[in-house]
């Protein structure tokens, strides 16, 4: 039998879980919010979460005739980790879906690991679409992350942007992160996974109550025992993205008509009346600006971004250097440039 014919019948074998009504009704939930008309990408961590968008993406490109990449990222911070994603890749080739595995390589950090850990596996993936040129990473968060770090963020004193996070689509450095499971259950995608793959790995750091993730995860379930909902939790997130999106509109603004770009020298110049809106609207815009011009993931530290704006408002910034950024005020206004 060829190579060809072997991974049609494999696909096939995949596709006849659609014969199954609950998964069946999933999927079609997934196709009408995912909507993707393009070329994508789609991380893989061997978890129930990522191997059910595994089999919807898969499901999906298939009928929809589209190219989809799959990638796992070995961080190498267990010992288990290399077999653990060898093993993946060799189940999902069982269903004609091929894996490539990116290894975090050099020296593990001590402290801070999950958030480290989730910033390399970013910067592992983003270099790989770009090379690629595919514009769309697909991602697994689902309902029970949105809620989680909700609760994370409050624990945090997060702002309103903070609390609301995680968007069904962010663009950054010109990649699409998407995000089409927010409005599904972890127990429906455990479901999928087993069902399809029987198979999904267990990561023991899910019952490390040393993660704030964990705590507030139990505490969350707690919550479930007394009768608090998901689907409650839920309508408040839909209600403060409302909101959200209200300070954006002003944000964006600022941001048009209250700045000049120099894209020649990847200078950006704020003028007098960028600091004159309420503050939320100029701690969003000056903290996209940074993200902007220093080219980063993640936004700068809170803290770090209010002590430069209270400089700013007294009068006293000369220079400072945040997010990969330098930033110093001429008269009356304030430049930032990439830091070299």
């Amino acid at each position: 039998m060829s190579l060809k014919n072997l991974n049609v019948i494999k696909t096939r074998n995949l596709a006849s879980k659609l014969s199954n009504n609950r998964i069946k009704n999933l999927f079609e939930k997934f196709e009408k919010n995912f909507g993707i008309k393009n070329d994508f990408a789609v991380a893989v961590s061997g978890g129930p979460d990522s191997l059910a968008l595994t089999f919807l993406t898969k499901i999906y490109a298939l009928k929809y005739n589209l190219n989809c990449k799959y990638f796992i990222v070995d961080h190498r911070l267990r010992k288990e980790s290399t077999q653990e994603a060898k093993r993946v890749k060799k189940i999902l080739k069982n269903f004609g879906i091929k894996l490539e595995i990116l290894t975090w390589k050099g020296k593990k950090p001590l402290s801070n690991i999950q958030s480290l850990a989730r910033k390399k596996r970013y910067e592992l993936l983003f270099l790989k679409c770009k090379s690629l040129k595919i514009s769309n990473l697909i991602i697994g968060h689902h309902l029970n992350d949105l809620i989680e770090n909700f609760f994370i963020r409050m624990i945090r004193g997060s702002g309103l942007k903070g609390l609301v996070s995680l968007e069904k689509k962010t663009t950054i450095d010109e990649i699409n992160l998407i995000r089409p499971l927010l409005e599904f259950e972890k127990k429906h995608l455990q479901y999928i996974a087993i069902q399809v793959f029987n198979f999904f790995i267990k990561d023991p750091s899910n019952e490390n109550t040393n993660f704030t993730r964990i705590k507030v995860r139990k505490i969350i379930n707690s919550f479930k025992d007394n009768g608090l909902e998901n689907d409650k939790l839920f309508l408040t997130l839909k209600n403060l993205k409302g909101s959200d999106k209200v300070i954006q509109f002003y944000t964006e603004q600022n941001k048009r008509q209250n700045s000049y770009l120099d894209k020649e020298n990847k200078k950006l110049f704020l003028n007098k009346l960028f600091f004159c809106q309420p503050y939320e609207v100029i701690f969003r815009s000056f903290s996209d600006s940074l993200k902007y011009i220093g080219g980063k993931y993640f936004s700068a530290r809170g803290k770090k971004i209010d002590y430069i704006l209270k400089l700013i408002e007294k009068g006293t910034l000369k220079k400072e250097t945040l997010a990969g950024c330098v930033i110093k005020k001429v008269n009356q206004t304030v430049i930032i440039a990439k830091e070299y």
